[in-house]
């Protein structure tokens, strides 16, 4: 669970979050986001994918990331185990 908190410690990571809560988008389309290159984009992609954050489908030539809506709710929920102690 640890690295969950250090994945969405970070700004960045929290929007692509926030992208991808809209819907499901490839890399290309996230960057597009961001005043950032699309390596930078893809670590950031990368870690949020290790931490079981995001999901990742490839398609044809593609990469496509989803959010992954049951450990984002495990997320939450030990946030609110620690708030209600």
């Amino acid at each position: 669970m640890g690295c969950c908190f250090k994945a969405i410690g970070d700004e960045r990571r929290r929007k692509i979050l926030t992208i991808l809560g809209k819907g499901s988008a490839t890399a290309g389309n996230i960057a597009n986001k961001f005043k950032i290159s699309q390596p930078t984009i893809s670590n950031h992609l990368k870690i949020l994918r290790e931490a079981g954050l995001i999901k990742e489908k490839k398609v044809a030539q593609n990469r496509i990331y989803s959010l992954n809506k049951d450990r984002l709710k495990k997320v939450i929920s030990t946030l609110s185990e620690i708030i209600e102690k």
